[in-house]
């Protein structure tokens, strides 16, 4: 494989960055994970947004190349592997400095692509999961809102981490995702999903004043719905109310909509509010990428 490093094209193997750079040593950095179908980033300008947003968040936004340039590395990468369907990663770090906590005023940031062959999406397209989502709530928080903003897509991710770590200490079901609370026990996230459910016919999912990352994924979903005239609500919700919900479903930008079969070993599943979605998206990915 070849990656994009520094606005160079690279060999796999010698991708690397320096044990100095300080997304490696304090996780000072942003990153976005893309798709490609066709060739194409789905929604890149929204991606872009969020990766301005988040180093705008950790200060360095004047030191970042322009998103016409962040594009073209992308494009140059999937061109290189011979890649039209395929998952990305972007990620800038702050770049190395000085091995201190403080980061210097001068930043020369370090521009990473990575790139992997996923299926192919779209009408004809064959899912990246094998089956509906088993899904369980964990003990660990998600980083409060006033240490780190939810919205700011840094590279700590030790919240989601932790959750996983848990399942595996836990989990006697192998469950795929980790379902977080927050500390007054209103469900929040997944680890790397947004989580919505259906309750009579009105698709809910957790409102963005809780410490959560709204996805670009969740972003498309919202709006395919409102254009079918879906009734959708954003609120608090306890695990309760998800697991007595008529139908779930997590979105991400790999898994796209993924059901879940079951929360906590009660048996959920997917429904006609998550088919519907998963066409309309479908076509959606037809209508931009193909």
């Amino acid at each position: 494989m070849q990656y994009h490093l520094d606005g160079k094209l690279v060999p796999e193997a010698e991708a690397t960055v320096s044990v100095r750079d300080r997304g490696f040593a304090y996780g000072d950095g942003a990153f976005e994970t893309l798709r490609a179908y066709g060739g194409t980033v789905l929604a890149w300008e929204a991606h872009a947004d969020r990766l301005e947003r988040t180093v705008e968040t950790l200060g360095f936004a004047e030191a970042i190349p322009p998103r016409a340039d962040l594009r073209e590395r992308v494009r140059e990468t999937l061109q290189a592997n011979d890649l039209e369907d395929a998952y990305l990663k972007l990620s800038i770090t702050r770049g190395v400095q000085p091995g201190k906590l403080s980061p210097d005023e001068r930043v020369d940031p370090t521009v990473v692509v990575q790139v992997s062959p996923l299926p192919r999406g779209g009408l004809d397209g064959e899912s990246v999961w094998d089956e509906p989502a088993t899904l369980r709530t964990v003990t660990t928080r998600p980083v409060p809102d006033e240490s780190i903003p939810a919205d700011a897509k840094t590279h700590n991710y030790l919240d989601g981490i932790l959750a996983r770590l848990e399942l595996r200490r836990t989990d006697d079901t192998q469950a795929d995702e980790a379902l977080m609370r927050d500390p007054d026990g209103r469900v929040v996230e997944g680890a790397t999903s947004n989580l919505f459910f259906v309750d009579g016919g009105v698709l809910k999912t957790p409102s963005t004043d809780l410490p959560l990352l709204p996805g670009v994924t969740r972003s498309i979903v919202l709006q395919l719905a409102d254009e079918e005239g879906v009734p959708i609500e954003e609120g608090h919700y306890s695990v309760q109310a998800v697991r007595a919900a008529d139908e779930a479903f997590l979105t991400n930008t790999t898994w796209e909509i993924r059901p879940v079969a079951a929360l906590d070993g009660d048996e959920i599943g997917g429904g006609p509010m998550a088919d519907l979605l998963a066409r309309l998206y479908d076509q959606r990915v037809e209508q931009i990428c193909y």
